[in-house]
């Protein structure tokens, strides 16, 4: 769990290293861009034509080299997580990006969430006008580190059209990242009731489990940016249920648990859920 003011300097340390980063542009090539590379690893995007509806499908591929690491939409004590911007005026905007399921990675008192290995990011951007081709830079941001967290960030020229078909290659591509994320709350796997203390201090959470699950799952809450709590095994399992007590740290000043939607993702053996807390 980290303080809102650690958010802040990472965020500047982040913005003065981008600075003095060097950054390799990328020419279009269909809807797949060439890579952009740096010391830590490489990234491009691959997308599909936009749908009659005006929505295009597309992943950001990012391949970390050996012993570094990229971030999950938490990055956990430090790093940076990915971000995929669009200039205003280019009539495109991202609707959503998803985030496959992570990896815990202690290293003294840090502990990162994100991935060693190569990772796609699906997304779903908006077209304002489907039929009218649109040639659009895609700005990626991310984070790569080893010993230390290196910003990457790389422009891409992507060919919107609608009449240009579908590439199998980049369909597969888009279509294994989907198949990657984490499933819904089903019968066998879900959050059965959640409740925050009185004093705000505890985050109560009652599970159903897959039968085969390990008798301890991993739990990550993700409240306001840059906090994070994790459950480290700390719960009672009885049958398929499970419960424990999550303490909530301290939130931001002035914030208020009512109206506020936060994220759960139970890692469960060989499956991983992923749905949201609403706090009326």
């Amino acid at each position: 769990m980290i303080s809102t003011t650690f958010i802040i300097r990472r965020i500047a340390i982040a913005a003065s290293l981008l600075l003095a980063a060097p950054v390799m542009p990328t020419a279009a090539q269909a809807e797949t861009t060439d890579w952009a590379t740096n010391e830590g690893g490489r990234m491009r995007i691959v997308a599909l034509a936009p749908d009659a509806r005006g929505i295009v499908r597309g992943a950001l591929q990012i391949e970390p080299k050996a012993g570094w690491i990229t971030y999950w939409r938490e990055p956990g004590d430090a790093g940076i997580p990915p971000h995929i911007s669009f200039p205003e005026t280019s009539g495109v905007s991202l609707k959503n990006m998803s985030y496959p399921v992570p990896r815990l990675f202690d290293n003294g008192e840090i502990r990162d969430v994100g991935y060693d290995m190569p990772v796609s990011f699906p997304f779903e951007l908006s077209v304002k006008d489907a039929n009218q081709p649109s040639a659009i830079t895609a700005s990626a941001f991310i984070g790569i580190c080893r010993n230390i967290c290196i910003p990457f960030q790389a422009d891409f020229n992507l060919s919107l059209q609608a009449d240009a078909g579908t590439s199998f290659a980049e369909a597969m591509i888009i279509n294994d990242a989907e198949a990657k994320l984490p499933e819904a709350p089903a019968a066998d796997f879900s959050v059965t009731h959640y409740a925050v203390s009185s004093d705000g201090d505890t985050l109560y959470l009652r599970l159903q489990l897959p039968k085969d699950a390990p008798k301890k799952p991993q739990v990550i809450v993700t409240g306001p940016e840059g906090h994070v709590l994790f459950s480290d095994g700390k719960g009672a399992r009885e049958e398929e249920s499970y419960s424990l007590e999550l303490p909530v740290g301290r939130l931001p000043k002035d914030y208020h648990m009512k109206g506020k939607r936060w994220g759960i993702l139970v890692l469960a053996g060989k499956r991983a859920m992923e749905t949201s807390l609403a706090f009326e």
